[in-house]
């Protein structure tokens, strides 16, 4: 993998929360010194069942997808995150209590983790970070409604052309299989559905 490039990973995460808050010069230091860099090869686990969250993940390059196994054993994927995206099991996260989900990555990709002990400093540091952490997961619950609605009322078709007008960029990164596992539909129904909408 090539060298992390910090510069270009400090300016994308200070995008990212510059769409809620505004930070001056020496804010923005303060926060960035509050994360570390990782890279995680392609079919790297950033976490595993049984294993405490201790970082948030917000990542510059590459895609994760985070998943659980159902009792049959099938993946069942609850998201992906590609660049410009916040990632990890918010829950074990703030409890502090093991995880049930795989964050796995599914291209060879860079993040900015911040742990538990900075993320709950960041709020002393900088107050104005419970706005941005608000607004955040709100966007998050929203969605998590919406997909679960959508997941029970729309047919298999609908859900696919929803990810499709949503995710564009995404479609050809994602394979078949971890698709079908987002959808709740098998791998050959969504190469079904590819073909249909490319005649």
């Amino acid at each position: 993998m090539k060298m992390f490039d910090s510069q270009a990973a400090h300016a994308l995460i200070l995008k990212n929360v510059g769409r809620f808050i505004q930070l001056d010069e020496s804010q923005q230091s303060q926060y960035l010194s509050l994360f570390k860099e990782k890279q995680v090869r392609r079919k790297d686990f950033l976490l595993q069942p049984g294993e405490i969250t201790y970082y948030e993940y917000f990542v510059v390059k590459g895609a994760l997808k985070v998943y659980t196994m159902d009792v049959s054993g099938k993946p069942r994927v609850s998201m992906f995150a590609i660049e410009d995206h916040w990632t990890g099991d918010m829950a074990s996260f703030l409890t502090q209590e093991p995880s049930n989900f795989f964050i796995e990555a599914i291209e060879d990709t860079e993040v900015l983790m911040i742990s538990k002990e900075n993320w709950d400093r960041l709020f002393k540091i900088i107050p104005a970070f419970e706005q941005f952490y608000r607004n955040l997961y709100q966007r998050s619950l929203v969605n998590y409604i919406r997909r679960t609605n959508q997941g029970i009322s729309l047919p298999a078709e609908e859900r696919y052309q929803i990810f499709l007008k949503k995710h564009p960029s995404l479609i050809n990164r994602i394979s078949q299989k971890d698709l079908a596992a987002y959808l709740g539909v098998t791998p050959e129904y969504v190469s079904m559905m590819r073909n249909k909408l490319s005649k």
